[in-house]
């Protein structure tokens, strides 16, 4: 080998261990980035600091839990994975056939935390007057029927949808509902409004919720899966993350 082509492997090399410690160092850096993110919006939100804290450790730990609320009948048996421990120790899963019955679940941290903190923030927005609560059931309204038109059935899987309408949609609805309805009404500081993110996550999260999960009720059946899990991707899952986004941007 040449001392040309030497000097060239070796910088080859070199720029796959920078390239290689950067994909590191971003991969360590971006969760941080995230919770980050999450107590910024949770604090928009009227939480103070140590309450926004934790609701997103609930959001994170119960995300790893499921609460049963129904069951229904499969038209076909279905398979499912169950680990084999010996000793102790998991294994690799072995398939199993399972009854012709599926179980429907809400998330913990994906879906009833949010619920009740979207609850607990209809105080502040009915407190605010006409123009903050025409906004909320407006924008409910709009983001319901955009996430019901924009998700799909994925058999195995889920539900899907882009994750980036649900949180978008609830922000242009509240921007523009307040400088619609907020002249109509009255209403004369819609600009600086403080109810601004408590509008946005009630939106947000109330798009996914009802339109892409509680809108395809009827459909689940159709998933092939024998458990379906509503806010079943915790932080992760389009009902929180519509909630955090739109109350960060608003």
């Amino acid at each position: 080998m040449s001392d040309q082509q030497q000097n060239q492997f070796q910088a080859v090399q070199l720029s796959g261990c920078m390239i290689l410690s950067l994909m590191i160092f971003m991969g360590c850096l971006l969760p941080l980035i995230f919770v980050d993110l999450a107590e910024t919006a949770l604090t928009n939100l009227h939480l103070s600091p140590q309450a926004a804290i934790l609701v997103l450790i609930g959001m994170i730990f119960g995300s790893l839990i499921n609460l049963p609320v129904s069951r229904f009948p499969l038209d076909r048996e279905v398979n499912v994975p169950v680990f084999e421990s010996v000793a102790g120790l998991k294994l690799m899963p072995q398939m199993q056939r399972l009854r012709q019955e599926a179980i429907i679940a809400v998330n913990l941290g994906g879906c009833v935390i949010p619920v009740f903190l979207a609850i607990w923030l209809s105080r502040f927005i009915i407190a605010g007057g006409l123009t903050p609560i025409l906004v909320t059931l407006t924008g409910m309204c709009i983001n319901t029927v955009i996430c019901y038109r924009t998700s799909r059935l994925v058999p195995g899987m889920g539900i899907a949808m882009p994750f980036f309408i649900p949180p978008l949609a609830a922000v242009i609805a509240t921007w523009f509902g307040f400088a619609i309805i907020g002249p109509i009404t009255g209403d004369l500081g819609v600009h600086f409004h403080p109810l601004y993110a408590p509008v946005a996550f009630v939106i947000g999260i109330s798009g996914p919720l009802i339109g892409a999960d509680l809108m395809h009720w009827k459909d689940f059946k159709k998933l092939d899966s024998p458990s379906v899990s509503i806010g079943g991707a915790g932080t992760w899952d389009g009902i929180v993350l519509s909630g955090m986004i739109a109350s960060l941007l608003a």
